[in-house]
């Protein structure tokens, strides 16, 4: 597996990248032309796809135009046997791979660039799973699904890290997941309650987009 001929793309682009199973499907998107660009790169990873969650989830790809508005290109792709990536689901521990190797693929092609990782439900958790190895700079939890997954092995993030939950989540237990979020308790942590908030954030998303860039400006001011 090397992506390392593949060049980061200087227009939006879909590419297929070569992953543990076979191809992943990437979808690379740049800020508006007006808009100062900064030196990171946002890898954002999907929702649950035995539940219909792909790279082109509402709130996937509402995250990925928050990092675009701060200034980065955003990079989204389908975990395996999603859409055109290749393979079959595997609870988890595959798709860990998948990211490693579009993780790999950023930092091969954008050296120089910080790097933002962002999952939502459980793509939060394949994000979360990683950090040992991805080593993001900074890093985002939409809806962490604490208690359907086995959150207790996870490492205490340990750089900027922002969790978002929404209250009225009929998928994941807000308590719970506050519970989780506070046993760990991670330096640089910050986590966002949204009032009467489902868990695909209905009528929300913009509300969810304006807590990542409120906390963005935040860590980078300090």
């Amino acid at each position: 597996m090397n992506n390392t001929q593949t060049p980061f793309p200087a227009i939006d682009s879909l590419l297929m990248l070569e992953g543990p199973e076979g191809p992943l499907e990437v979808h690379v998107e740049w800020p508006d032309a007006d808009q100062t660009a900064i030196a990171a790169t946002a890898i954002v990873c999907h929702p649950l796809p035995t539940g219909g969650g792909t790279k082109d989830n509402k709130v996937v790809t509402t995250a990925a135009k928050a990092f675009r508005a701060l200034g980065m290109p955003s990079v989204r792709f389908n975990f395996r046997g999603t859409g055109k990536s290749a393979g079959a689901f595997d609870n988890g521990i595959g798709e860990v791979a998948d990211l490693m190797a579009v993780v790999e693929w950023v930092r091969a092609t954008r050296p120089n660039t910080t790097l933002w990782l962002a999952g939502f439900s459980f793509g939060s958790y394949v994000s979360l799973s990683s950090i040992g190895l991805s080593r993001p700079d900074y890093l985002v939890s939409i809806a962490p699904p604490a208690g359907r997954w086995d959150f207790d092995a996870l490492v205490r993030p340990g750089m900027p890290w922002l969790v978002v939950q929404g209250e009225a989540d009929e998928l994941v237990d807000a308590n719970v997941t506050k519970q989780w979020f506070d046993q760990l308790q991670a330096p640089q942590a910050r986590y966002v309650s949204m009032p009467e908030t489902s868990h695909f954030f209905h009528g929300k998303l913009i509300d969810l987009r304006e807590a990542i860039l409120a906390w963005a400006a935040d860590v980078r001011r300090a």
